[in-house]
C-alpha cells in the first residue's frame, strides 16, 4: 500500500513521476516540515503564555534576590487546612492556614517536641515565641528548608506522628524522616535539631503579608 501522503501529492495519471515507495517527494517533506515547526511555534507560544505570569511571581528580580528584598503574599485564597508555597530569598516559604482543632492540638502538644517553648532564640523573632509560632494564631509562616540538611518538608494534613495515637498533621521531611508539627516544632529524636525557621514578617492588611520585614519596617 503506498503512502497516503505520497499518493495524495503525486500528480494524477503520470506513473513516471511517481515516487517510489520507499521515498518521500520533496514537496511533501517541505509540507512536512513546514507543519512540524508551524505546530512547535504555536506549542511554545501556549507554554510560554502560561509560565510567564508563574515565573514572574516566584522569581523576584536578580536585583531584589541579591539585596533579599522583601515579598508581598497575598493570602486570601486560602482555606483552612491549605498551605501556599512562596519564596523569599530564593527559599520556600510555607504559609498554612490551621482551624481551631489544629490550634488545640499545638496548645496540647504531642508530648515529645525537642524544644517546644521555641528556646532557640535564632529560630524566630521573638513575636513568634508561642505555641503557634506566629503573628496571628491561624496563619503559620515558616522557612520550608529541614534544619538537618537544608531538605524541604512535604505538608501532611493527618497522621504525621504515627507513635502519638492522634492524627495531627505537620510536616515530614523525605531525605532522613525528620517530623516537624504545625507549628513547625520539631520532633525529639530525629535528625533535625531544630524547629524550622520562622522568617520576619508582617502584615501590611488583613490577607497581604510581608515576607522580610517586621512590624514597624514599612
Amino acid at each position: 500500500m503506498s503512502n497516503g501522503d505520497a499518493s495524495h501529492d503525486a500528480p494524477a495519471g503520470d506513473s513516471a513521476s511517481a515516487a517510489p515507495a520507499n521515498k518521500v517527494p520533496e514537496v511533501n517533506k517541505k509540507r512536512r516540515y513546514f507543519l512540524i515547526k508551524a505546530t512547535s511555534a504555536v506549542a511554545a507560544v501556549g507554554v510560554a503564555g502560561v509560565a510567564v505570569p508563574f515565573v514572574q511571581y516566584w522569581n523576584p528580580s536578580a536585583k531584589a534576590k541579591a539585596l533579599g528584598a522583601p515579598v508581598k503574599v497575598d493570602i486570601s485564597k486560602i482555606a483552612p487546612g491549605e498551605m501556599l508555597v512562596a519564596a523569599w530569598r530564593g527559599k520556600p516559604i510555607f504559609i498554612l492556614l490551621r482551624d481551631q482543632a489544629t490550634l488545640d492540638a499545638l496548645d496540647e502538644g504531642i508530648g515529645n517536641l525537642a524544644d517546644p517553648d521555641s528556646e532557640n532564640a535564632e529560630m524566630q523573632p521573638e513575636f513568634a515565641v508561642n505555641s503557634h509560632r506566629s503573628l496571628r494564631p491561624e496563619i503559620g509562616v515558616y522557612l520550608g528548608i529541614c534544619t538537618h540538611l537544608g531538605c524541604s518538608p512535604k505538608y501532611v494534613v493527618t497522621d504525621n506522628f504515627p507513635d502519638s495515637g492522634g492524627d495531627q498533621g505537620g510536616f515530614f521531611c523525605p531525605c532522613h524522616g525528620s517530623r516537624f508539627d504545625l507549628a513547625g516544632r520539631v520532633v525529639s529524636a530525629v535528625p533535625a535539631p531544630d524547629n524550622l525557621e520562622v522568617p520576619p514578617y508582617r502584615y501590611e492588611t488583613d490577607t497581604l503579608i510581608v515576607i522580610g520585614e517586621l512590624e514597624g519596617a514599612a
